[in-house]
């Protein structure tokens, strides 16, 4: 991306820092919501024992048990990079970028770190900071 438009160089740091706990709060948060599915699902799985809805009770707790699972693995995911981005590891970067290119669809939180964390995390000196973490010193 160039030094043109980009954190400057004593910020990358706090830049890099910032999108380490941005990541974990969203992780936190879909958490949260596989938590609340997973609920749902239980509340379902109660309907299925009533006679009249019982397929519908059981189509509904898979549905919310499935949705609870994408949460709990994207929200997983979330939290472990923005602590390996916190922690300077090398691979963090690059999964974050994957995270970011994927968060840009979820709207309109998703897409505001994703912004963020693509204009730090694609700028020279970042990239120079996780190339020398991967040599064996930390950002």
């Amino acid at each position: 991306m160039g030094d043109r438009g980009g954190p400057g160089k004593g910020d990358v740091k706090s830049h890099i820092d910032l999108v380490g706990i941005l990541y974990m709060l969203g992780g936190g948060l879909a958490l949260l919501v596989a938590i609340s599915l997973a609920l749902l699902g239980i509340a379902a799985m109660s309907l299925a024992s009533a006679d009249g809805a019982r397929l519908a009770g059981r189509f509904s707790a898979l549905v919310f048990f499935s949705l609870a699972g994408v949460c709990l693995a994207w929200g997983l995911a979330n939290v472990l990079a923005g602590r390996a981005l916190r922690r300077g590891h090398a691979l963090a970067r690059l999964g974050a970028l994957v995270l970011s290119i994927v968060n840009l669809f979820i709207l309109p939180f998703g897409t505001a770190l994703s912004v963020y964390s693509l204009w730090v995390l694609l700028h020279d000196e970042t990239r120079r900071l996780f190339e020398a973490g991967s040599q064996g010193t930390h950002p």
